[in-house]
């Protein structure tokens, strides 16, 4: 049997591939489950609108999908990736995590809960990178782009992890609502589960890098209601959510790890896409994106295949 750092690397390197040919991207064949696929296919039914899942088991090289290899807007997800884009600046010496970045109040945007507080003195690099992966800082997100290369320099990042299909475009707010028939500001739920597996399993981060991205996604309370209220209660786990309301389109985002202590995390990628109009969160993508994180718990990791097909057969 592969050790576990051997099954990361050819977990990611098959679907790396894929994704980069835009290929089904589950990674090892005799580990499709039909039961799961159909259970993820019932969950999107149930929610009402279009469903991308990618569930992705690193230490066992396995992984499955619902619409893996379509493209859904990153909306605030993509902070957790600019987040980490600054830990590994910092670590080649090219970014000083102490250096203070200032912006003005006619830069505040919606949700800025840490920089709306800070106009007068500005804040630290790895503060604003904190408020970005953990409150979700809109402001704090524009600041740290603006001086680290913009959308360009974050696409650039993703292609040095080997991800050819993530691209961000715009800054907030504009990057939540993607032109009909563009790619601006999308990735796809397979090509994002790589990525998030190379950064919290990868050695593009140093383990100091990897443990604070890992830390700062523990903190994230917006996802307590999605993926991660499917796992466990004794996993450690942590997120990073994105979600874009306007009329007539709500997109929810989770990017998940969660596991046994000790234990290589599952990763999941989810997005969701409804035509809905509800005030404030729609409770029934919240529940769908639940059940996909049961689904995960129950069919990866460290509980027998057994418990996928019982789990599936539940949710179908």
């Amino acid at each position: 049997m592969l050790d576990r750092r051997s099954a990361l690397a050819g977990a990611m390197a098959v679907l790396m591939t894929a994704c980069a040919r835009h290929e089904s991207t589950t990674i090892a064949k005799t580990d499709i489950d039909k039961d799961a696929v159909d259970a993820l296919r019932a969950i999107e039914a149930r929610a009402g609108g279009r469903l991308g899942a990618y569930i992705l088991d690193p230490a066992r090289g396995s992984g499955v999908g619902w619409r893996e290899n379509e493209r859904f807007a990153h909306c605030s997800s993509f902070k957790m990736s600019l987040a980490a884009m600054v830990l590994a600046g910092a670590e080649r010496g090219e970014i000083d995590l102490d250096e203070v970045l200032r912006w003005s109040a006619q830069d505040l945007l919606s949700h800025s809960p840490v920089t709306s507080g800070a106009v007068d003195g500005g804040l630290p690099v790895k503060a604003l990178a904190h408020a970005t992966l953990v409150t979700s800082d809109n402001t704090a997100a524009n600041v740290l782009l603006r001086r680290f290369g913009g959308p360009v320099q974050l696409t650039h990042f993703w292609r040095s992890l080997g991800d050819t299909v993530s691209r961000l475009d715009r800054y907030e707010p504009e990057l939540n609502q993607i032109p009909a028939g563009s790619e601006f500001d999308t990735t796809t739920p397979a090509a994002m589960a790589a990525t998030v597996a190379r950064l919290l399993l990868g050695d593009r981060l140093s383990p100091q890098g990897r443990g604070t991205l890992k830390s700062w996604m523990i903190e994230v309370e917006t996802g307590s209601d999605r993926l991660r209220s499917g796992f466990p209660a004794d996993w450690i786990s942590g997120d990073k959510t994105g979600t874009g309301i306007s009329k007539g389109q709500q997109t929810y985002v989770d990017l998940a790890f969660g596991g046994p202590a000790k234990a290589t995390p599952l990763i999941v990628a989810c997005y969701l896409q409804t035509a809905r109009d509800t005030k404030g969160m729609d409770p029934l993508a919240l529940a769908a994106m639940a059940e996909v994180g049961r689904l995960s718990a129950a069919g990866l990791g460290t509980t027998p295949r057994d418990a996928l097909r019982t789990s599936s057969r539940q949710l179908l």
